[in-house]
């Protein structure tokens, strides 16, 4: 529902404020400028400025500056928003450009800075499979600034009883941590969105936007985000963040003086007449589905709270664009991950990810498409050749059909067709991939169950799960508290899935950063986790190396990562019974090697005398 409009002060108020001897500042005539600055040298050489003040759509526009000119400028229904666009030249150096907005005999001057951009900016190295990205949820994670749970803009304060309340973790939180994510052998952190939500409850989670260019204030702020960003770097790891162009909160300031009707999707937003998402998610890909089911898939809401913008209007569009690439460049980010990916226009996430990778031809980009069909996460990936001639330039997606695969292939019982096989046969599905090894695989994330819960909280189990993440082809996510056992319950619970990572907050009977008062099953657990990673860090072969994979036998699965200087064996035993190494069935792997070396005890055994425990797996360097 559409909310009643605010009273922000006019140009000619502003001017005659100004003559009062009153400053710009305390009687703006502009209320928001966004991007709120620009660089020089950025790829495409066009910015297009919102301004949002009232009555300023009919101001003419001038810019003296060398280097900058105004190309024109463009408008809504809304009188109150004012788009100009400008085009600056590889000349153009970094300062502040005056310009001016000029209505009848009244001229304000807007000083809008134009910064120098970051050595190297353009060829940063994105994420990759050398990488594993830990995912945590801000909220609840570690609370490192107990001053910032509650803020006097923001209409939700702590509660840390309530499972869908905010419980106050914050960036402070996630900094002060970074030790002990380094430690962990994590590379990359990729936390839930830290931009604002100002909804009235359950805000915590960062998916309903209210200000797409403000770090929520309970989380910190956009300076404490960049220190966040530049301590991560100085300890190795990158940072990706989660952006969602698909929809936003009912909160969000534009929902209170709306630019135009079709500024969102919808009709008669005045009375709530709008249509959800059906989640037919194939709708692309589908050379037989109805125009409306695609129109439903696109343009529906997913709730009343979420409104879902409108990108085939241009502003829209080249707003979420220029969004994008402003945190890209402002924070130093590593990676972005997109929420609900499909779920936008499709010839928007093609100018999208076609824009970012312009800007930034290293970087990575990973899309959400949840799905079990390996033939639609291969639609939206880089490189693919679609039959309907669709293009896509986000060069990585989560791995959704091989999450299912392992979650399903370690928790149900062995037969001809279901257990391991089913995660044999996820593999063959790589044969649909662009690119199978820029896949971001995972165990669990913020939408699902607990992994250690999901597999029936077997230690043999999680641990199989552990070692496939580091492994296998791609790059592996772990969510954060997976290490310590977390638990849910196996039927979707958010609030209990997101839960309070132990030591995050003082008083915390248990620390999991220390290790004090965790279980013996919970420090086996992360020490397991810890080798692993760590080991992972500086493994060619397992970043990049081939794959080969036996069919698994009576519950004994074996695969093989090699290159032309190393060779690791993985051996998932799920049976209750103690496995040797069928040996001459793997010869074609084995060759005239003749000994193995567990990583996780450094330990080395002949080959022959190798035996796999009931419900437990070997990760082995086999020479």
């Amino acid at each position: 529902m559409m909310m009643d409009r605010p009273r922000p002060i006019a140009l000619l108020s502003a001017l005659m404020a100004l003559s009062m001897g009153c400053s710009a500042a305390e009687q703006p005539a502009v209320e928001r400028v966004e991007p709120p600055f620009w660089w020089t040298q950025m790829a495409e050489p066009n910015l297009q400025l919102m301004l949002h003040g009232e009555d300023i759509a009919s101001a003419v526009v001038s810019l003296d500056y060398p280097g900058v000119t105004v190309t024109g400028t463009e408008r809504e229904q809304n009188p109150n928003y004012l788009f100009i666009n400008l085009a600056i030249s590889d000349g153009a150096r970094p300062g502040t450009l005056p310009i001016e907005l000029r209505s009848g005999d009244t001229r304000v001057t807007v000083e809008y800075t134009l910064k120098q951009r970051r050595a190297g900016s353009a060829e940063r190295q994105g994420f990759d499979s050398s990488d594993t990205i830990y995912l945590i949820t801000p909220d609840r994670f570690a609370n490192g600034d107990t001053a910032n749970d509650r803020t006097a803009d923001m209409l939700e304060g702590p509660n840390r009883k309530n499972p869908g309340g905010r419980h106050g973790g914050d960036i402070a939180g996630i900094q002060a941590n970074l030790d002990y994510i380094a430690e962990m052998g994590f590379t990359q952190i990729w936390p839930n969105p830290l931009i604002e939500n100002n909804q009235p409850q359950y805000s915590y989670h960062g998916y309903s936007a209210t200000d797409y260019y403000r770090i929520d204030p309970r989380y910190g702020s956009n300076e404490s985000f960049r220190a966040f960003v530049a301590a991560a770097k100085e300890k190795g790891i990158g940072v990706i963040q989660d952006m969602v162009p698909n929809h936003i909160g009912d909160g969000h300031w534009w929902l209170k003086d709306l630019p135009g009707d079709d500024w969102l999707n919808g009709q008669g937003l005045e009375k709530g007449e709008y249509e959800y998402t059906n989640h037919a998610r194939t709708v692309h890909m589908d050379p037989y589905a109805s125009h409306k089911d695609h129109q439903l898939f696109t343009d529906g809401w997913f709730v009343d709270s979420m409104p879902d913008p409108n990108q085939r209007n241009p502003r829209m569009a080249n707003y979420l664009i220029q969004n994008a690439v402003w945190w890209v460049e402002y924070a130093d980010l590593s990676g972005i991950r997109v929420d609900t990916y499909a779920y936008s226009d499709a010839d928007f996430l093609t100018h999208w990810s076609a824009r970012m990778m312009r800007e930034y031809p290293n970087f990575n980009i990973v899309g959400e498409e949840w799905t079990r069909q390996p033939a639609l996460v291969a639609y939206w990936q880089a490189g693919n050749k679609n039959r309907n001639g669709y293009v896509s330039h986000v060069p990585s997606m989560m791995d959704f059909p091989l999450h299912y695969g392992l979650r399903e292939g370690l928790e149900k019982p062995e037969s001809w067709s279901t257990g391991l096989v089913t995660l044999y046969e996820s593999l063959a599905n790589d044969v649909l991939y662009p690119d199978p090894n820029n896949l971001v695989i995972f165990g669990g994330n913020h939408d699902t169950s607990r992994l250690y819960s999901q597999l029936d909280e077997d230690p043999g189990k999680f641990r199989m799960a552990v070692a496939y993440l580091a492994t296998m082809r791609g790059i592996p996510q772990f969510y954060y508290g997976d290490e310590i056992l977390a638990k849910s319950p196996k039927q979707r619970d958010d609030g209990v899935v997101r839960s309070d990572f132990p030591g995050g907050w003082a008083g915390d009977k248990a620390n999991a950063f220390t290790g004090e008062n965790l279980s013996q099953a919970q420090k086996e657990a992360q020490q397991f986790v810890r080798t692993l990673f760590n080991w992972r860090k500086d493994k060619d072969v397992i970043h990049s190396g081939n794959l080969k994979h036996f069919a698994p036998i009576d519950g004994l699965y074996v695969y093989f990562r090699y290159d032309e200087k190393d060779t690791v064996m993985v051996a998932i035993n799920k049976s209750d019974k103690p496995r040797e190494l069928p040996l001459a069935h793997l010869a074609e792997m084995l060759g005239d090697k003749s000994t193995a070396i567990d990583i996780t005890t450094d330990k080395s055994k002949p080959l022959t005398e190798l035996v796999i425990a009931p419900s437990d797996v070997l990760v082995a360097e086999v020479l």
